[in-house]
């Protein structure tokens, strides 16, 4: 899931290289952490949340058979 993640913010930017992916697994889920420039970040967010919400829903398709849910979390 990172690598995907990381493959699709890095498109989306300008600054790929400040792109920084994180997994932090808990008790009951699994988080990736999404970090970008903060010139960035209204890229990655979209107009009203739609690019974070595809983000979003691409990641929860990919991750059918995983054995926890997995949440993304733009920082």
């Amino acid at each position: 899931m990172v690598e995907l993640v990381k493959y699709i913010a890095q498109a989306l930017v300008e600054k790929p290289d400040a792109v920084d992916v994180r997994e932090v697994e808990n008790e009951d889920s699994i988080v990736i952490e999404l970090r970008v420039d903060p010139d960035d970040m209204g890229k990655v967010i979209g107009k009203q949340g739609r690019i974070a919400k595809a983000i979003r829903t691409v990641v929860k398709a990919a991750s059918v058979k995983a054995p926890k849910p997995v949440f993304v979390e733009i920082i």
